[in-house]
C-alpha cells in the first residue's frame, strides 16, 4: 500500500473535482438557473433525473468492464466527455437540449465516478482497497465544500450558465490529468509486483441475487440516497425556509462536505474496533437524527448546522461503507459486477430525487419534504437492524 499512496491520493483529487463538476454543480447554482432560464424547478430537475436513470442502466455494464480490466481507461478518458457535457449545459438553448445533454452525461457518470473508482481500486489492490477507498472518500468529501461557494462566486460574476462552463474547465484541467497519472502509476506498480486481480467470475451476480443481503443492502442505500438527494437538491431553499439568510444557508450547505470527511476520519481511527455493519448502523442513526433536527430547525435556524453535520457524516460514511458491505455480505467473487448491480438502487434514487423533491414541494411545501426524508431514514434504519448484523459471506 505504501507505493500506492501517491496515486490513490491523486485519484482522490480527481474524484473530488469530477463530483464538483457533474454532481454538486446543479444544486449549487439551482437558484440562479431558475432566475436565468425561466424554467421551473421540476423542468430543471428533469435533467439530473434523466442523467441518473441512464447512469443506473449503464452501471452494471461498467462493473463488468472493470472486471475485464478497462477501469483505468474509463477513469482516464471519460472525464473529458464529462467536461464537454457540463460545458454544453451552459449553452443549452432549450429544455429539450438540456435533457439530451443530461442523458449523455448519465452515460459518462456511470464510467468515471465512485463505482468505477472503487471497483478499480478493489481489483488492483485487493485487501488494501479498504484503506485506499477511505482515503479517496476523505478527500472527495470536500467536493460539496468546494462547489457551493465556488458556484456562488462564478454565478455572481458569469451567470449560472457561465458557471457551468467554469465547472467544465475544473474537470478538464484538474481531474483528467491527475486521473491519467494515477492509473498509469497503479498499473506500473502491478507490473512490478505479482498481479492481485482476479478474472471475471461467471455466475457471481446470479448467485448474489439469491441472497436477501443483496436486496436488503440495495434497499437501504436506495432509501438513503433518495433522502440525501432530495435534501441536497433543494438544500438552499429548505435552509431559507427554516429561517436562514441566503449567506447562512450557503455556509451551512458547505459544511456537509467537511462533515463527511469528519465521519470518515472517525471510521479510519476506529477501523480496527468498529465492524463495517456497526459503523453502517451508526451512520443510519446519524441520518435519522439529522431528519429530526431539520424538522424542528424552524424554531432555531442555527440548527441547520447541526443537520449539516449529522447528514454529512452519516451519508458520507455510508458511501464509504457500501463497497465494504458488498464484500462482507456477498464476497469478492465478481466484485465489480455485483457492486455495479447493488449501485443501481442508489443511482435510481438519485435519479428520482430531484423530481420527487419537486413534486413533494409542489404538493405540500417544504414540510412534506421534511416528513418524507425522516420516513425514508427510519425505514432504512429498520432494514439495517434486520440485515446488516448477519454477515453471510
Amino acid at each position: 500500500m505504501t507505493r500506492a499512496n501517491a496515486p490513490v491520493w491523486a485519484l482522490a483529487v480527481g474524484q473530488t473535482l469530477t463530483y464538483a463538476g457533474v454532481y454538486y454543480a446543479f444544486p449549487a447554482i439551482l437558484p440562479d438557473l431558475l432566475r436565468e432560464t425561466g424554467w421551473t424547478a421540476a423542468e430543471l430537475a428533469a435533467g439530473p433525473t434523466l442523467g441518473f436513470l441512464v447512469m443506473a442502466a449503464f452501471t452494471p455494464f461498467t462493473g463488468r468492464w472493470v472486471d475485464r480490466g478497462w477501469g483505468g481507461e474509463m477513469l482516464t478518458y471519460t472525464p473529458i466527455l464529462a467536461a464537454l457535457g457540463v460545458a454544453l449545459l451552459g449553452w443549452a438553448p432549450s429544455l429539450i437540449w438540456w435533457l439530451v445533454i443530461w442523458a449523455l452525461l448519465g452515460v459518462v457518470q456511470a464510467t468515471c465516478l465512485y463505482e468505477t473508482c472503487f471497483a478499480f481500486l478493489t481489483r488492483r489492490l485487493g485487501d488494501d482497497a479498504r484503506l485506499a477507498i477511505t482515503r479517496v472518500t476523505l478527500v472527495a468529501g470536500f467536493a460539496g465544500t468546494l462547489t457551493f461557494p465556488l458556484g456562488a462566486l462564478m454565478a455572481h460574476h458569469f451567470g449560472a450558465q457561465g458557471a457551468l462552463v467554469g465547472f467544465a474547465l475544473l474537470i478538464l484541467l484538474g481531474a483528467v490529468p491527475v486521473n491519467a497519472w494515477a492509473v498509469r502509476a497503479l498499473r506500473r506498480m502491478e507490473r512490478a509486483e505479482a498481479p492481485r486481480r482476479n478474472p471475471p467470475e461467471p455466475g457471481a451476480l446470479k448467485d448474489a441475487l439469491r441472497r436477501p443481503a443483496f436486496w436488503g443492502i440495495s434497499a437501504i442505500f436506495g432509501l438513503i440516497w433518495l433522502n440525501h438527494g432530495i435534501l441536497l437538491t433543494f438544500i438552499l431553499m429548505l435552509f431559507q425556509d427554516r429561517g436562514a439568510s441566503a449567506t447562512m444557508a450557503t455556509i451551512a450547505a458547505a459544511c456537509i462536505g467537511p462533515s463527511q470527511v469528519a465521519g470518515r476520519l472517525v471510521l479510519l481511527v476506529f477501523a480496527s474496533r468498529l465492524s463495517n455493519a456497526r459503523a453502517s448502523l451508526w451512520s443510519l442513526a446519524s441520518v435519522l437524527a439529522a431528519g429530526g433536527i431539520l424538522l424542528v430547525a424552524g424554531w432555531l435556524p442555527a440548527l441547520i448546522f447541526v443537520f449539516a453535520m449529522l447528514q454529512g457524516a452519516g451519508a458520507g460514511l455510508l458511501s464509504n461503507l457500501r463497497p465494504m458491505l458488498v464484500a462482507d455480505h456477498l464476497g469478492r467473487r465478481g466484485f465489480g459486477t455485483i457492486s455495479g448491480a447493488v449501485a443501481v438502487s442508489p443511482i435510481l434514487a438519485s435519479a428520482a430525487a430531484p423530481s420527487v423533491g419537486a413534486a413533494l414541494l409542489g404538493l405540500g411545501g417544504p414540510g412534506l419534504i421534511y416528513a418524507a426524508g425522516l420516513s425514508m431514514a427510519a425505514a432504512a434504519m429498520a432494514l439495517g437492524l434486520w440485515i446488516l448484523p448477519n454477515r453471510q459471506a
